[in-house]
């Protein structure tokens, strides 16, 4: 297994409203830049998404890819695995929500990918950090504004 990388950030709106984000998943190419494309493949028996297909255009990174979620119990976590992947031989994620107030909570994202191309850990991690801080402000831009 790859090594993991994780960042946090605070935002300024609840849990509920924040998962709320995370879960619509037809909406990301709207506020997820590097996101083209998305598409529900299923769904758990409680109607959240199970299983995703993503086209990413990160520009030196293209890729088609299905990733398969596994949503917590506790309403502040989720987690995912990579089913397929065409660049990706291996992504292994999860966000983690902790709420200091009523209105504001921290969100960590962790992040693990394995690609097909031959590429250096220490590049690999940086490629991660960049990834995890371009997708947590563009979530924090995303719930900031309102949308839900």
């Amino acid at each position: 297994m790859v090594e993991k990388s994780t960042q946090s950030i605070v935002i300024e709106a609840s849990a509920p409203e924040i998962m709320s984000v995370i879960s619509d998943f037809a909406a990301y190419p709207e506020w997820a830049e590097a996101v083209k494309e998305t598409q529900v493949l299923s769904t758990t028996s409680g109607g959240k998404a199970e299983k995703v297909r993503f086209v990413l255009d990160a520009g030196v990174v293209k890729d088609t890819y299905v990733l398969v979620y596994d949503w917590h119990d506790d309403g502040l976590s989720v987690s995912w695995t990579l089913s397929e992947g065409q660049v990706q031989k291996a992504q292994y994620g999860s966000y983690a929500l902790r709420p200091e107030s009523d209105r504001r909570t921290e969100v960590t994202y962790s992040l693990a990918v394995d690609l097909n191309i031959p590429m250096l850990g220490m590049f690999r991690r940086k490629a991660e950090k960049m990834i995890m801080d371009t997708a947590l402000k563009e979530l924090k831009r995303r719930v900031e504004s309102g949308h839900q």
